[in-house]
């Protein structure tokens, strides 16, 4: 179960792109406790250096500040590397509706370019961040994959196309690429800051702080809330996984399903205060509902997610008391 029994080639090296980021430092924490090296590339835009200064004095760390959207710091980031862990992207729904071209150029022409710079280097597995944004209107639950609908924002349409691409680089160019749907990933070390921050940090931080919370809607939309220890498991599987994997994407979640008006509540519980939150507008771009059949990266990655909801959340509850 999890990642800990996990092997790779004796002097395996990891290249992390966004890797200064929530999900980034997170996964860059994971393979130097594993005992790899690992190579963190991040132009520090949407990530922060307190999350990697953790690793500063570990031989096996190495910082490049760097933009994706430049080919050439792409290429010499992927010199010596074995597998590469993307993560580099500017997320947020509402903020992609209002800057489209921005996130062309980030999220698509910056994968882009890091496909094409693994390809030239010859790295072994590249390893993608995709986004459960990618269903769009499709009402069935669970999500399967294979079963898409029409895109709800620019945000989602930068997802899709990442995983069209890299079809391609795997088809032409032998490229083995795995791609990763992240449904509402939390926990430690996620930015609780800002008008798109992540719902649960950000609640968690103004009730700490005696603030009421905005809830987006009338709170009954149901996400599949995932814990990052299940995220950091999915991408380090996806580099060992067989070639049946490659150029294909993947679901990766818990398989559950959280109404968030019930997680506000479980938070003022753990947390000990009395607070009624406030409602307002549905956010653009937004799907109502998620909720994730995650059997297809059971049986081709060997996921088998250790951290349901209550779990995740009890562990980052007591991550932000300590922390904020």
């Amino acid at each position: 179960m999890g990642y800990k029994h996990l092997v790779f080639p004796d002097g395996s090296r990891f290249l992390v792109t966004g890797g200064a980021g929530f999900i980034g430092s997170n996964l860059c924490e994971a393979i130097l406790k594993l005992g790899y090296r690992v190579r963190c590339l991040d132009d520090l835009s949407t990530g922060f250096q307190k999350n990697v200064d953790l690793f500063a004095g570990n031989p096996n760390y190495e910082f490049v500040k760097g933009d994706i959207k430049e080919l050439k710091t792409c290429i010499a980031a992927c010199e010596g590397v074995d597998y590469v862990l993307n993560q580099a992207a500017w997320g947020s729904v509402p903020r992609s509706i209002e800057m489209p071209l921005f996130y062309c150029a980030n999220n698509i022409q910056g994968t882009l370019n890091m496909m094409e710079a693994a390809r030239q280097k010859g790295v072994k597995k590249f390893v993608y961040a995709s986004s459960s944004s990618v269903y769009g209107d499709e009402p069935n639950l669970p999500k399967t994959e294979g079963r898409e609908g029409n895109l709800l924002s620019p945000y989602a349409l930068t997802k899709r196309c990442d995983e069209e691409w890299a079809k391609q680089y795997t088809r032409h160019y032998g490229l083995p690429t795995i791609g990763l749907r992240y449904f509402n990933v939390f926990g430690r070390r996620q930015n609780p800051d800002g008008a798109y921050a992540a719902v649960i940090p950000k609640f968690i931080r103004q009730l700490l702080k005696g603030e009421r919370p905005t809830i987006n809607g009338d709170g009954r939309q149901s996400r599949d809330f995932t814990y990052i220890e299940n995220v950091i498991e999915a991408n380090l599987k996806g580099c060992l996984a067989s070639a049946e994997a490659d150029g294909e994407a993947f679901n990766i979640a818990y398989g559950g399903r959280e109404y968030l008006i019930d997680i506000y509540h479980s938070l003022t519980k753990a947390l000990g205060v009395s607070i009624e939150p406030i409602f307002g507008p549905d956010r653009k771009g937004d799907i109502k509902h998620s909720n994730a059949d995650i059997s297809k990266a059971r049986l081709l990655l060997g996921y088998t997610p250790d951290y349901d909801f209550a779990r995740g959340l009890a562990e980052a509850i007591q991550w932000y008391r300590e922390n904020l």
